[in-house]
């Protein structure tokens, strides 16, 4: 019995995308924590700047060998790191970036812990570690799966311990800081935080908001506040983990670390990491439902087609990495080869033509070719949205095209399996 719960709970395999749709927020929740800081080497890590050590989290020897690194080691450490966090957020090498960045995170932390020394900090630390244990989060929506060409990332089945173990921490920490509120030290039930936190200057701890003042002359009203909190945060993750109430307390959830945002000058973690992870409540199927119906929207409404040289290497392999990226289903594909009259599809459509580019045909009848054919796609894949803006700046469209021709010109010597692209009369001199 325990053995078979213990399976259901961590065990058993389920597709990993919710844990690759959480990667990019824990990416931006550390940067958001880190690089600020790296922006200021001088005034909280170089020899000018003056730094507290946490003994109580690491051991001395550690604390001294980091205490004596040299500022062009630092400055290397804090490139390198903005350089692991864009790359863990973008899913290249995931689980390398990842190890990467969680030690660029111990070491600033050892190095000042005065200056990003937080309870929140902590809780992003525990985040990483459990990131760095296995490259799940690459397995979809990220680099390394349009560099692996790999179709069905979102749908690999993976041990679901990881998500779980998410899961537990997110719910630990509402219930370890209700637990702290109860005992002595949190003095909320025999004081009133929220009344003396209407007291507060206003550049200190509460910001700014309409209610303020009311608040701060009803002490009543703020007692009850603060003991409704702890009701709340007991409450909230038994919503989470009853599938009926899920929902309402994912929805809830989020609410509440927004209001905590708008009305307190809370960490960063409380914006970005807690309503990502309590995202990763959502069941994975769920997500592969909303993915499966957008699918089935599209084919109904019709698809693009991509014409493509199916002999050849090169092309194959750029279609793979295409069709990563064509989450919806926007496209349809066609080997030039298979058809018997090009221009049945579209009367500007040629064998010429195809044996020059690739070539895409919108369900409203408009024929684009080469890099003007990747720049619409750029639109119209969700995958590649993120890249629409730029392809779309001056200049990019003269630049792009030549480019994309001399690829298309030389491509048998780029991928050296394209070389019967350039063997008989058919194959033409140069597609992609």
């Amino acid at each position: 019995m325990i053995g078979k719960l213990w399976h259901r709970l961590f065990l058993e395999e389920r597709p990993s995308i919710g844990l690759a749709l959480f990667r990019p927020a824990l990416a931006w929740t550390v940067g958001a924590h880190v690089i600020p800081s790296l922006l200021r080497l001088q005034d909280n890590y170089l020899s000018t700047a003056f730094k507290e050590k946490n003994g109580s989290f690491f051991p001395l020897p550690i604390l001294l060998a980091v205490e004596a690194s040299p500022e062009w080691l630092i400055r290397c450490a804090a490139v390198l790191f903005c350089v692991f966090t864009v790359s863990f957020g973008l899913g290249l090498f995931t689980q390398a970036s990842a190890i990467a960045m969680t030690l660029g995170c111990y070491y600033f932390y050892a190095l000042n812990s005065l200056h990003i020394g937080t309870l929140s900090y902590d809780i992003l630390l525990v985040t990483l570690s459990l990131a760095c244990v296995t490259g799940y989060m690459g397995d979809s929506f990220s680099l390394d799966q349009l560099r692996r060409g790999d179709l069905g990332g979102y749908t690999k089945q993976r041990p679901f311990f990881i998500q779980r173990l998410l899961q537990i921490q997110l719910a630990g920490t509402f219930w370890g800081t209700a637990m702290g509120k109860l005992s002595a030290d949190g003095n909320w039930i025999s004081g009133n935080p929220y009344f003396a936190l209407m007291h507060y200057p206003p550049e200190g701890v509460v910001r700014s908001f309409l209610a303020r003042e009311w608040l701060a002359a009803h002490p009543q009203v703020c007692y009850g506040l603060g003991i409704a909190l702890i009701g709340f945060e007991f409450l909230l993750p038994i919503l989470w983990w009853v599938p009926r109430t899920r929902p309402f307390g994912i929805v809830l959830g989020i609410a509440f670390q927004l209001m905590l945002w708008l009305t307190l000058h809370v960490p960063t973690i409380f914006l970005f990491l807690f309503p990502a992870l309590m995202l990763l409540f959502v069941p994975p199927e769920t997500w592969l439902g909303l993915i499966e119906r957008a699918r089935s929207r599209q084919a109904q409404a019709g698809r693009a087609l991509l014409v493509y040289d199916g002999r050849c290497g090169f092309c194959q392999e750029s279609v793979k990495r295409v069709q990563v990226l064509d989450l919806f289903g926007y496209l349809d594909l066609r080997d030039c080869h298979a058809l018997e009259n090009p221009a049945a599809l579209h009367p500007a459509l040629s064998r010429e033509r195809c044996a020059e580019e690739m070539i895409l045909i919108e369900p409203g009848g408009r024929l684009s070719g080469g890099f003007e054919a990747f720049r619409r796609m750029t639109a119209r894949l969700p995958l590649l949205m993120g890249v629409a803006p730029f392809v779309h700046l001056p200049g990019v469209a003269w630049l792009g095209t030549r480019v994309y021709r001399w690829v298309a010109s030389h491509r048998y010597l780029i991928w050296p399996r394209a070389n019967a692209c350039a063997v008989g009369p058919d194959h033409g001199s140069a597609n992609t």
